[in-house]
C-alpha cells in the first residue's frame, strides 16, 4: 500500500525521506485561514482533517490502495497563534515574541488508509525555549530569507538552530512533522514497511 504526502513542503518531504520511507507527493488545496476565536489546537486539527481528506475522498472514488499522510503546523507564543510572516515587518514582531522565551509548536497529525475508511487524527506538543537576540541578530537572519515560507518566522534545522537552546518533546514536530507519532500511526491503521498491508 503506497504512502501519499498531502503536502507540497519540502520540510516535510526531507523528514519522510530521511526516515527511509517511500512515498508520493500530492498536494492538497484547502483555505487555511483560521476562523474567528478558533483555538490553535482546534485550527491546526481542522486543517490537516480538511488537507487529509482533500486527498484521500479522491483516491477512494478511484480505488486506490493508500495512506494518506497530511499535517498543519502553527506556533504559539505569548498567547498568539502565528502562521507564516506576510512580510519582513511580520517577521520581526513574531521574532520578537519568542525571543528570550519559551514558545509552543504545535503539528496536527492526520492520516487516512484509503480502502480500510479508517482515519487518525493526533496534536503533537514541542516547547522550543531561544536565547535572548540582539536587534541586529534578528535583522541579519529576517535579510537571510529563511523565516517567509515558516510558521512562527524560522526554521529550527537551518539558521535559527543557533538560537535555539532548549527543546521539550518532538524535534521533528517542529519541523511540521511528528515522526515517531507517525510512525505509530502508521502501523495502528495497518501499514507494513515492506508494502503488505
Amino acid at each position: 500500500m503506497k504512502l501519499i504526502l498531502a503536502s507540497s513542503s519540502p520540510r516535510r518531504a526531507e523528514v519522510l525521506r530521511n526516515a527511509g520511507f517511500v512515498f508520493e507527493v500530492r498536494p492538497a488545496d484547502v483555505d487555511e485561514t483560521r476562523l474567528p476565536h478558533e483555538s490553535a489546537e482546534n485550527y491546526v486539527r481542522r486543517v490537516a482533517q480538511a488537507k487529509a481528506r482533500a486527498i484521500s475522498e479522491p483516491a477512494r472514488a478511484a480505488a486506490e490502495r493508500a495512506i494518506v499522510i497530511a499535517a498543519d503546523t502553527t506556533v504559539v507564543a505569548e498567547g498568539q497563534i502565528l502562521a507564516k510572516p506576510e512580510d519582513a515587518a511580520d517577521a520581526r514582531r513574531m521574532l520578537s515574541l519568542f525571543n528570550g522565551k519559551t514558545h509552543e509548536v504545535l503539528t496536527a497529525l492526520c492520516v487516512i488508509n484509503v480502502p480500510a475508511a479508517k482515519e487518525a487524527l493526533h496534536v503533537e506538543k514541542t516547547r522550543v525555549e531561544f536565547l535572548k537576540m540582539s536587534k541586529e541578530e534578528i535583522e541579519s537572519y529576517i535579510q537571510t530569507g529563511e523565516p517567509f515560507d515558516k510558521a512562527g518566522a524560522y526554521g529550527i534545522q537551518g539558521i535559527a538552530g543557533r538560537f535555539a537552546t532548549r527543546i521539550e518533546g518532538c524535534y521533528f514536530n517542529v519541523l511540521g512533522l511528528p515522526l515517531s507519532r507517525l510512525w505509530t500511526t502508521l502501523q495502528s491503521l495497518g501499514w507494513k514497511e515492506d508494502g503488505r498491508s
